[in-house]
C-alpha cells in the first residue's frame, strides 16, 4: 500500500524548519561542532548539538520538567501536522496513530537519576526524573502535547528504526479506521553517549566526517528530531502524474545482520527488491565507519550509475532521527529536483555523489537506505506521482 507523506517537520543542527534547512545544505553549510565534556571523564568529544534558539517560543506543561529529547519531538511533530494542515480535534484524534522511533533514549536524565542514587543512596532517587529514564515518555509527552488519542507505539532500535517504524506505519495503516499516522524520530547528545560510540570505536574526536573514505575514521554524533505525517493516497488524474505528493512506494522489511560481512548481503538484498523500476538517487547512510565501506560494495554492484547523497557529513550521525532525516532529504530532492553536495568525499570514490549541488531534474524515484550500527538494515523507495 502506498502511503503520502502530507507533512514533514525536521529540528537539526542546522536548525529547525524542513524548507530552511533544506537550503542550508543545497549552499553547503556544515553543522557547528561543540565540545561536549563530563567532570568524571577526562575525553572531551565533539558533536552537532541543536541550537538553543530552535526550541525558543515551544511551551507546554507537559515540557516543563521534559528532557531535551522530547523537545526536540514536540517541535518536529507540531510541523509536520501543521504543513499537513492538520488540526486534531475530538473528532480526528483517535484516528491518527503515533509511531515513535528511539535508539539510546533520554540520556541525560537516565544519567542525573541514577548519579544522584549512587553519589547520595536510593533515598534521593527522584520521582520526577524517574519516568523520563523510560523509552516510552517522549511518545507519552509527544501524545499529550499532539492531543493524539489514537494507537501510539515506540520503537526502540539502531539508526535503521526510522525506517522500521515506516514499515510499522505502512501496516497500521491498512486499518480503515486511521486517517493519518505521525511517526517521529529523536536523538539527544550526551557525553555518555559519546563516550560509548567511541569505546566501540565508531566515533572520531572531531569533524569532518569523511564518507566513503578508505579508512573508517569514525563519525561525529548529532541531535534533533524528524517527522513525517502519512495519510492514504488521494486519487489523482493521469494529467496531474509527476505533480502529485511524495508517497512511499515501497517501505522494506529489511533484517539483521551479526556479521558485519552479513550487512553487505542484506544490503544487496533490498536494492534489488526496491530497484524493479528505475531509480534516480539514493539517500546513503555512510557517516565514517564500516556502514560506507559496506553500502559501497552494495550500490557499486546493484545501482552502480546511480547518485547517491549522504548528508551526514554536514548534520552528523543522528541515530534515532536518523532514518527520518534521509526520508525528508529524499523526499525534499524529487520535489525540488535537485541534491546538496556531498561534503568531505574524496573524488576518487568508486560511486557517482552528488559531490556539487547537483540538477537532478528527471528525478521520480529515490531509495533511502538505512544500515545500523547495531545489526538492523533497512529501506524504502520513495516516488513523485
Amino acid at each position: 500500500m502506498s502511503l503520502a507523506i502530507a507533512g514533514m517537520g525536521w529540528v537539526t543542527p542546522l536548525g529547525s524548519g524542513v524548507d530552511a534547512v533544506w537550503e542550508q545544505l543545497l549552499h553547503g553549510y556544515e553543522a557547528s561542532a561543540t565540545t561536549v565534556s563530563e567532570q568524571f571523564g577526562d575525553q572531551p568529544y565533539s558533536a552537532f548539538r541543536v541550537p538553543a534558539s530552535v526550541l525558543t517560543g515551544l511551551a507546554h506543561p507537559r515540557l516543563r520538567r521534559a528532557s531535551v529529547i522530547s523537545r526536540f519531538a514536540a517541535a518536529a511533530g507540531l510541523e509536520a501536522l501543521q504543513a499537513g494542515g492538520v488540526k486534531l480535534n475530538s473528532r480526528n484524534a483517535e484516528r491518527t496513530a503515533l509511531i515513535f522511533a528511539i535508539s539510546n533514549g533520554g540520556v541525560i536524565y537516565t544519567k542525573r537519576f541514577y548519579r544522584d542514587v549512587v553519589e547520595t543512596g536510593a533515598q534521593s532517587a527522584s520521582p520526577l526524573l524517574f519516568p523520563e529514564t523510560v523509552f516510552n515518555a517522549p511518545a507519552s509527552h509527544l501524545a499529550a502535547i499532539l492531543g493524539v488519542t489514537g494507537v501510539t507505539y515506540t520503537l526502540v532500535g539502531d539508526g535503521a528504526v526510522g525506517l522500521l517504524a515506516i514499515k510499522m506505519a505502512e501496516d497500521l495503516m491498512a486499518n480503515e479506521a486511521l486517517e493519518h499516522c505521525l511517526v517521529v524520530g529523536t536523538e539527544e547528545v550526551d557525553w555518555l553517549l559519546c563516550d560509548a560510540y567511541r569505546r566501540w570505536r565508531l566515533l572520531r574526536l572531531a569533524p569532518p566526517i569523511e564518507p566513503f573514505g578508505k579508512q573508517n575514521r569514525g563519525m561525529i554524533l548529532s541531535e534533533g528530531a524528524g517527522a513525517i505525517l502519512l495519510a492514504r493516497l488521494p486519487r489523482r488524474s493521469a494529467a496531474e502524474a509527476g505533480n502529485g505528493p511524495i508517497t512511499i512506494d515501497c517501505a522494506h522489511p529489511g533484517g539483521y545482520y551479526r556479521k558485519r560481512t552479513e550487512a553487505e548481503e542484506i544490503l544487496k538484498r533490498i536494492l534489488r527488491d526496491l530497484n524493479q523500476t528505475e531509480i534516480d538517487l539514493v539517500i546513503s547512510s555512510a557517516n565514517g565507519t564500516f556502514i560506507d565501506q559496506v553500502e559501497c560494495e552494495a550500490l557499486g554492484e546493484v545501482i552502480p550509475d546511480t547518485v547517491v547523497y549522504t548528508a551526514k557529513p554536514a548534520v552528523g550521525e543522528s541515530v534515532g532521527a536518523a532514518g527520518l532525516w534521509q526520508v525528508i532529504l529524499g523526499a525534499q530532492a524529487l520535489r525540488y529536483k535537485e541534491l546538496p553536495p556531498v561534503l568531505h568525499a574524496d573524488p576518487a570514490i568508486p560511486l557517482r555523489l552528488s559531490l556539487s549541488r547537483m540538477s537532478v531534474s528527471r528525478a521520480r524515484r529515490a531509495i533511502v537506505l538505512s544500515c545500523g550500527v547495531n545489526q538492523q538494515v533497512a529501506g524504502l523507495r520513495l516516488a513523485i506521482r
